[in-house]
């Protein structure tokens, strides 16, 4: 009897000091629109993902007033756009409410509600609410936590931890440094960060960033969002937009962009100090968001996908402004109906392939591109037959690509034709690009 009894008390003690241990692919922490959006597209790109709020669901869209979102070249994409969708859907049968208009009115909770619906369809994601965090510390490569959740206490292993908090707790707790804001990596950043662009977007708030692109069309290069004295620990803290921008919007890119970025980190089971650029693009593409942000772009074109990676390679830039007498500042394009400009395409060619000074020299083409140039070039580099190549693209510039232009070997190719056609035969995206953007051999 008494040794049953001692049996008994020592289970007992067992049980008073057990700490439940969770272990997670991704664990995201915080309460506002960028963690839920992180953690919503890391769970679709199938890891195991904790979402950790430090209170209620999304506090920050509590509220049930009315907000007018009047971006300046509003055109949602990615995660955004699924919302934009649902609350257009929601305000359908309100008086009143124009649901085709490009702004667009709604009631914070409603977003939020939104968004937790996306939030309970991803499989791969579970989250907690009203948690509270005692301490952390490295696992390895991963990373640690002891939390309270309802009061017990958790312990809970992650392969990469995202600090979606708003003052970076996370990264504070850890010993580590905040990232600089936006604004320092595009006037002091490489000059090729933007090919690293994992978010991009538009805001109210006018910008004096001197780098590419400038204004207040932003893009959010890689290495914003990774911490350099803490590896596995990214970040989508507040300093990454100005505080006076109206940025629901671009917390959700952020996040999204983020959530891929530690997804490929636990499902290639690497650092994130071994980031592969184009694959997180490539995801994010597959998932409908917008690496760079040209304003006078159909989201709904067909090769929209075409000419965003042709963009991010730097292959063809897009120009602040419509390029027309009436420019704004509000405005990045493409202009994907002027003419493609030789010197434009000339260095980004030259850097990615070797014989194109000698292609160069046998055609000399002129200050503007021509298709025929274009057609040329193509059988240079890909050593396919020229006159067979011509005849195929003849019957495919209408039928297949849907050109709205006469197939013309002597007219300048335009900047849409070109990155289709450069995007599919030349694929200058394929090349790896480095975390500064630097093209990589």
């Amino acid at each position: 009897m008494v040794k049953k009894i001692l049996v008994f008390f020592l289970l007992l003690g067992c049980n008073l000091t057990y700490a439940e241990t969770i272990k997670t692919d991704v664990l995201v922490i915080g309460n506002g629109a960028g963690a839920i959006a992180a953690a919503i597209q890391s769970g679709r790109s199938k890891v195991k993902t904790l979402l950790l709020l430090n209170g209620p669901w999304l506090e920050e869209l509590s509220l049930q007033n009315m907000t007018t979102l009047n971006e300046p070249a509003y055109a949602p994409s990615g995660i955004w756009n699924e919302v934009d969708k649902e609350l257009r859907e929601y305000y359908r049968k309100t008086p009143g409410y124009d649901t085709l208009s490009r702004i667009l009115k709604f009631e914070p909770y409603a977003a939020g509600a939104a968004l937790k619906r996306m939030a309970d369809s991803v499989k791969m994601l579970a989250y907690k609410v009203n948690v509270s965090y005692t301490a952390i510390e490295k696992d390895g490569t991963g990373w640690k936590l002891e939390v309270l959740i309802k009061g017990e206490k958790v312990t809970i292993k992650t392969k990469v931890l995202i600090d979606g908090t708003e003052d970076g707790e996370m990264i504070i707790k850890a010993h580590a440094t905040l990232p600089p804001d936006i604004k320092t990596w595009l006037e002091k950043g490489a000059p090729t960060l933007y090919r690293t662009a994992i978010a991009s977007g538009s805001y109210n708030a006018r910008s004096a960033a001197a780098n590419y692109p400038s204004g207040p069309v932003y893009y959010i290069p890689l290495r914003a969002v990774t911490v350099n004295d803490a590896d596995n620990l990214l970040t989508l803290n507040k300093t990454l937009f100005p505080t006076d921008a109206n940025n629901l919007t671009a917390k959700i890119a952020l996040g999204q962009g983020v959530g891929a970025t530690a997804a490929f980190c636990a499902f290639f089971k690497t650092t994130a100090k071994k980031l592969d650029v184009r694959i997180i693009q490539i995801e994010l593409l597959d998932f409908k968001s917008s690496l760079l942000y040209f304003t006078d772009l159909d989201r709904g074109d067909r090769y929209y996908r075409a000419i965003q990676q042709i963009g991010v390679t730097g292959l063809l830039k897009g120009k602040q402004g419509n390029g027309g007498a009436e420019s704004s500042d509000f405005e990045f394009s493409f202009m994907p109906d002027t003419a493609v400009v030789t010197a434009e395409i000339k260095p980004m060619l030259t850097e990615i392939y070797s014989r194109f000074f000698l292609w160069m020299d046998k055609e000399k083409p002129g200050e503007k591109f021509t298709v025929g140039n274009l057609l040329s070039l193509i059988s240079e580099i890909t050593l396919s037959d020229p006159d067979n190549f011509k005849i195929a693209m003849q019957k495919a510039w209408k039928a297949e690509y849907k050109f709205k232009s006469d197939f013309d070997l002597k007219k300048p190719v335009t900047r849409r034709e070109f990155a289709i056609l450069a995007n599919q035969y030349i694929n200058p995206f394929a090349r790896a690009v480095d975390i500064n953007g630097k093209m990589l051999n």
